[in-house]
């Protein structure tokens, strides 16, 4: 019996793989943390990947706006945002404002705050959280190329300079997170995101991993940031212990695209054909904090399961489906999975969180997909149109054998972390 650690919540996830199987372990290709990642992140600020030195960009007088992940994200928020205020000792703190990039989240608690930024950051500056539902707290931009109304936080429109920070990894419909993302959805109006993440846009065969030129979500997320003006870049890459392996920094577009890069070669690996059964997580906490999320690791698997195959999944799901937020009431309104896509398909459709749903449906009209979570009930699991798992390892024994004796497994320990394609 072969031991597999599956990234699951804080503690992981230990499930074995029967001698016999046909198995393939797909991992990430490991990159030691940056031994100094203050020191790589102040080098980064101060020789960026491209145009000016952050500190050159600022006048004292600047009102400087920093945007950053909120608790559904794995950012070094708090040592990311002390590099940066290193490099703005010129500017007063009442004169910098902290963005929280909520897109359509929910708020952050304060007990969450202080766990991403610390004690001295949260009582030291102003923080303000997306709040994509307030029209008021927004100002319009005019419209994208593709039509859709740009309404953008307003005090963050109206600061002089915006640093986004975030890191990057393969995204299954934006193509890589990072980039303007910071911005749009995450300090945008519900209008806007609907608008982005519009059923025509999710369907489109571009909008999925690894793709960002071409795809009509990408590149309207960057056209939005570019109408906000005045940005700066500040994101990293992250390995399977959250370490900071490499930063970019400097103008947004050539930052983002040496970022993504850098993701391309070591988070997306080629495998030699589909599968029978992939096996996935969603890459541990927080990123496996809820099933909306966790439809991320889902979307991995998906790219090289047979069709008529079988997906399982752990995810801690501490948040629950959430109940905030209307993904769980998308999911009480259908009967099916194909009554889910048929309703998202509907252009009169316009909801918060019917993207998420609407990849699920993708992915189940592809595999069924079996999820393990210690908090989940099994009715909110078949709610979603999923089975619902006790045991990993007795659930996986019977579909290996349900396929048959030429059955293919692949393992995907940390999930999304991990994307694999089909070699051409």
């Amino acid at each position: 019996m072969t031991q597999v650690q599956l990234a699951y919540g804080k503690t992981g996830l230990t499930v074995g793989l029967d001698e016999g199987w046909n198995a393939a372990i797909v991992e990430p290709r490991y990159q030691p943390g940056a031994a100094d990642p203050s020191g790589a992140l102040r080098e980064a600020l101060r020789q960026p990947t491209a145009g000016r030195p952050l500190r050159e960009r600022i006048q004292a007088s600047d009102r400087v706006g920093i945007i950053f992940n909120d608790i559904t994200r794995a950012t070094p928020n708090q040592l990311i945002i002390t590099a940066i205020l290193e490099e703005l000792r010129h500017v007063a703190p009442g004169q910098i404002t902290l963005f929280n990039a909520l897109g359509t989240h929910r708020a952050n608690t304060p007990a969450e705050l202080r766990g991403m930024l610390g004690d001295n950051l949260v009582d030291s500056l102003r923080i303000v959280q997306n709040e994509c539902l307030d029209q008021a707290s927004q100002v319009y931009l005019g419209e994208t190329s593709q039509g859709h109304p740009i309404w953008i936080n307003r005090a963050l429109f109206d600061c002089d300079i915006k640093v986004l920070t975030g890191f990057i990894e393969p995204h299954f419909f934006a193509g890589f997170s990072g980039g303007g993302k910071a911005v749009m959805p995450g300090m945008a109006g519900l209008e806007t995101i609907l608008g982005n993440h519009s059923a025509a846009n999710i369907a489109d065969p571009r909008a999925t991993w690894g793709v960002t030129h071409g795809n009509p979500i990408w590149e309207e997320v960057h056209e939005v940031a570019r109408a906000v003006g005045h940005t700066f870049l500040v994101n990293v890459t992250l390995n399977r212990d959250k370490q900071i392996t490499a930063v970019f920094a400097g103008d947004l577009e050539a930052a983002h695209a040496a970022g993504t890069a850098h993701a391309r070669e070591t988070a997306m690996a080629e495998v030699d054909g589909l599968f029978d059964v992939v096996l996935t997580s969603n890459s541990g906490y927080p990123l496996d904090l809820n099933l909306y999320q966790s439809v991320k690791g889902m979307s991995a698997a998906a790219q090289v399961v047979k069709p008529g195959g079988a997906i399982v999944i752990a995810a801690e799901c501490w948040d629950g489906l959430p109940e905030h937020g209307l993904f769980a009431q998308l999911l009480r309104e259908a009967n099916s999975a194909e009554d889910l896509l048929e309703r998202i398909s509907d252009p009169a459709l316009q909801r918060q969180d019917q993207w998420q749903v609407q990849v699920l449906a993708q992915v189940l009209k592809q595999a069924e997909v079996h999820v393990y979570s210690a908090h989940l009930k099994e009715e909110q699991v078949k709610m979603a149109f999923c089975k619902p798992v006790q045991s990993i390892d007795l659930r996986l024994a019977e579909l290996m054998g349900l396929y048959g004796p030429a059955a293919r497994l692949c393992v995907l320990p940390q999930g999304p972390l991990t994307i694999p394609y089909l070699k051409a």
